[in-house]
């Protein structure tokens, strides 16, 4: 069995600081086996972390689309931001991706969907974020697990860690699997922890964001 993390940002989003090169010792003392690297736009980050530890990362992205943001496991080219849901979800079938959308109904973020922009790509998709451990509000997750169960569409959790005391906060442990096919196949077998994470996350993006600025500027 696979204790795996499917959300994770590096310093390769504009609201992270974590090195790419310091995913790996948290994942060991965490007991997670398989972490998904998913940076806005970018597989840079999951690129540098793989090397370093090829059997734990799983190469990843969190695509910006023109209606809410997509995300993807085992991406083999990296997917530009703001084209259509279609398009991108069309190059990532391409490239034999896992394609999962992320907090589908947190309106407190850019990338949140409306249920008919949803509906339209769901039978081209492979689950949705059910919990992602930083929304703010539980009724929004729960609003996400009511859409999967009444479309029957597979589920998958996401501790959206941008900082390292973040990582493992939302797993799903499932059988093994090495490929976007094998996870498919054992999804809905996957058995999943969850803890929310506190305003603190927010408050660390932003100090990420403030701080790369300042350094730029």
């Amino acid at each position: 069995m696979l204790k795996t993390e499917f959300h994770c940002h590096t310093i390769y989003s504009k609201d992270s600081l974590i090195a790419p090169t310091r995913l790996v010792e948290p994942c060991i003392k965490k007991g997670i086996d398989r972490l998904i690297v998913t940076d806005h736009n970018s597989i840079r980050g999951a690129l540098e972390a793989q090397k370093l530890a090829p059997e734990l990362i799983i190469i990843g992205e969190e695509i910006m689309t023109t209606k809410g943001e997509i995300l993807a496991a085992f991406v083999k080219e990296e997917i530009p931001a703001m084209l259509t849901p279609q398009e991108t979800i069309t190059r990532l079938k391409e490239q034999d991706a896992f394609i999962s959308v992320s907090h589908p109904f947190d309106f407190t973020r850019s990338g949140h969907w409306q249920e008919a922009d949803l509906l339209e790509i769901l039978p081209d998709i492979d689950a949705i974020e059910t919990f992602n451990a930083r929304c703010l509000l539980s009724s929004m997750n729960a609003q996400a697990e009511i859409f999967a169960h009444r479309h029957g569409i597979a589920s998958t959790v996401g501790s959206d860690a941008h900082a390292l005391f973040e990582l493992g906060r939302a797993t799903l442990t499932l059988p093994h699997f090495k490929s976007a096919e094998e996870l498919r196949q054992v999804i809905r077998q996957g058995v999943a922890e969850t803890r929310k994470t506190g305003i603190h996350a927010r408050v660390a993006s932003r100090y990420a964001v403030l701080r790369k600025k300042i350094i730029r500027g």
